[in-house]
């Protein structure tokens, strides 16, 4: 969810995914694995933010335990709040694709500005968490016009409990970046999640 535009779609992807641990509902499950982690760009040919490159490894990889990533993105214009997101996410079943309703915040949802999702997780005067800031990379708006690349880096995915209708399944998650009514930029992330 990390480098800019293209990478702040990601990132807004992954603060939904952050905050499940939040949610009310009693109902949960351990998450014990994601295998099968693809992604695609799925703006037009004009959008102004893509992701060049995103490696992750190793597939499957356990929760929790060590995960290794690398990323590279660009923007042409400048992202500043208010960006509005729009997340649709699909659970495969019985060989179609089902669209997961919009639950305590979690599935397919609109989120007003992207800005304010991340600054709740990183509140504005804390400094980027790592490794981002040994980088020098945005955590928060505004994202400067240009090009951002996260080395391979290891991270460390913590214990994550996700309400129970939300597991053991293939997903598509999109997310799609937008102001002023225009298409900034569009992610989709395709993954399998296995829980105990």
């Amino acid at each position: 969810m990390v480098l800019l535009s293209a990478l702040s779609i990601t990132i807004g992807l992954l603060a939904v995914l952050t905050e499940v641990r939040f949610c009310s509902s009693t109902l949960r499950k351990k998450v014990t694995k994601i295998q099968g982690f693809d992604w695609k760009n799925c703006g037009g040919p004009d959008v102004p933010a893509v992701l060049k490159s995103l490696t992750v490894s190793p597939d499957p990889i356990a929760i929790p335990g060590p995960l290794t990533a690398s990323a590279s993105g660009s923007t042409s214009v400048e992202l500043s709040a208010p960006l509005p997101l729009n997340i649709t996410l699909e659970k495969k079943v019985a060989g179609f694709w089902v669209k997961v309703p919009c639950v305590e915040e979690l599935g397919s949802c609109h989120y007003r500005d992207a800005c304010d999702v991340l600054n709740q997780l990183i509140p504005p005067g804390q400094d980027c968490p790592e490794p981002l800031h040994t980088y020098g990379l945005p955590c928060r708006c505004p994202f400067k016009d240009g090009s951002y690349s996260l080395p391979q880096t290891q991270f460390y995915l913590p214990h994550m409990d996700l309400p129970h209708w939300l597991t053991n399944g293939d997903y598509r998650v999109q997310g799609v970046l937008g102001k002023d009514g225009k298409e900034l930029g569009c992610l989709k992330l395709f993954l399998s999640v296995h829980s105990a």
